[in-house]
Formats: structure tokens, sequence, C-alpha cells
């Protein structure tokens, strides 16, 4: 559910403290609620999430949103978009208060070209995601509505988390109707 990169942080870390000017890596910071990328909008950095939680979304034509997955300390964004030069596929929002180590696309591109422990912490990074998703949506295919529930209740509660109800219903694919019915029947601990 969580998803976090201790590795990449330390990385983003000791690129910041390299810098002597502090351009090509900047410390950016996000209230609770605030869009950090935009979905269908050009990246302008790749950013490092420091501390706090995001949701990374997507949005459906009909207004619709699917929460992929919620990023913590050391998680990745805007790296597919720079590295494929495209918009961004999906929408980050803070969850939180967020800090994040905001590298310049031109800068990143060049790491990419000459830094293979950048290349090492990309390669590792998408796997983990496709890992993660494939196991997440063979998980929402095998199991009901309320035992996929009562999972992300208990791991929003081992993780010290608390999701509204509509990013809840977000994330677990449904209604927040669909939700709240699923909520009555679990059982009560």
């Amino acid at each position: 559910m969580l998803r976090t990169n201790e590795s990449f942080l330390a990385y983003a870390q000791l690129r910041y403290e390299e810098q002597e000017r502090k351009e090509n890596i900047v410390l950016k910071q996000y209230q609770k609620g605030q869009r950090i990328l935009h979905q269908g909008e050009p990246a302008t950095k790749v950013m490092l999430i420091s501390e706090g939680l995001t949701k990374c979304l997507f949005s459906e034509a009909n207004d619709k949103e699917f929460i992929f997955e919620f990023l913590g300390r050391g998680e990745i964004i805007g790296e597919l978009e720079c590295i494929r030069d495209i918009p961004c596929l999906c929408s980050i929002e803070a969850i939180n208060e967020v800090t994040l180590y905001a590298f310049s696309v031109p800068f990143f591109r060049d790491l990419l070209q000459k830094d293979l422990q950048l290349n090492h912490l990309l390669l590792e990074s998408f796997a983990a995601r496709m890992m993660n998703t494939s196991s997440r949506a063979s998980f929402q295919q095998l199991h009901t509505l309320e035992h996929s529930l009562g999972k992300l209740l208990d791991l929003q509660s081992r993780q010290n988390i608390q999701l509204s109800k509509e990013d809840m219903a977000a994330y677990l694919g449904v209604s927040v109707r669909s939700l709240n019915r699923s909520l009555k029947n679990l059982p009560v601990t």
C-alpha cells in the first residue's frame, strides 16, 4: 500500500548535498491537498519524496479517480515522463505536508547518461512497481471487496495512516457507496 525507498532517498540526499550552488536539485514543499503533478500536463521536474505521503491517481474522462499507489519517503515521481518526454500519466497529490527533492530535467537527463547508481536505482524501482501492480491486481481479482478492505484497514493501522473514505474507495476501485456497504459487513473486532 505505502511505497518507500530509503536507498533512493539516500542517493537524492547525497546528490543534493554535493551541489555547490543548490540549483540543479532544490527542496520544494507542498501542503495537504496540493497537486504536485497534474495528469496530462508537462512534468517540469523529476522529484523524490523526502518527507510526507502522496497519492498517485488516474482520472478518467467521467471524473472518476483511481488511486494506483500511496508514495512515501524515497519514491520518485516524474521520471517516466522525463525519460519518455511525455505529459504526466497521472496526478500526484499531497496527503499531508510533503517535502521533495526536485531535480531539473536537464540535470536528471545528464545523470541518466553518466550515473550508473541512478540507473540501478531506477531499474529496481521500475521492477518493484511492476511486481506490486501485478500482485495488487491479482489480489483484487481473487478476493472479495470485504477481504481487500480488511487488508487495507489493517495496513492503515500498522502504518499509522488515516485515509478518507473517498481515497479508500478510489484505491479499491469501487464507489463510496459500495465501500460503506462493505464497512457495515465487516466483523467487529
